[in-house]
């Protein structure tokens, strides 16, 4: 695909998807983080969104530990099929998983912002060789 692509184009396309990259590394970031700052916070969205329920801290730590890896590999732009496809579906699950929210949207605004995050996932996924900037990996 990169050879199709005039090298201006190809620039702009590879800084987009360095912000986009960033921008759900941020997000994930700081849901990784919230594991280890208030386990109790993950337990109970465990809870009430994934109905799994009796998660000690030390389940939300380790959950937190490697998803701490998963995200700074996407970050680095390491194994993108694996890094990037995971980050799609656990932010996918994450989105699905809140359905009931959706249908009382003006109570649950914030969660709307899932999808378009969603969508950013499915892109940077799709154009994964494409994402160049500032990556440690090869290009898929």
């Amino acid at each position: 695909m990169s050879e199709a692509i005039p090298s201006d184009v190809r620039g702009r396309l590879q800084w987009s998807l360095l912000a986009l990259r960033l921008g759900v590394f941020i997000v994930m970031f700081v849901w990784t983080l919230d594991k280890f700052i208030n386990p109790g916070h993950s337990i109970k969205i465990f809870e009430k969104f994934y109905a799994i329920s009796g998660l000690g801290e030390s389940i939300a730590y380790t959950l937190g530990a490697l998803q701490l890896i998963l995200v700074l590999a996407f970050l680095a732009g390491l194994q993108k099929r694996l890094t990037y496809g995971l980050i799609f579906l656990l932010h996918g699950g994450s989105t699905l998983s809140a359905m009931g929210q959706y249908l009382d949207p003006f109570n649950n605004l914030l969660f709307f912002a899932a999808w378009p995050m969603w969508a950013a996932c499915f892109a940077l996924y799709l154009l994964r060789t494409e994402d160049t900037k500032f990556t440690l990996g090869k290009t898929a």
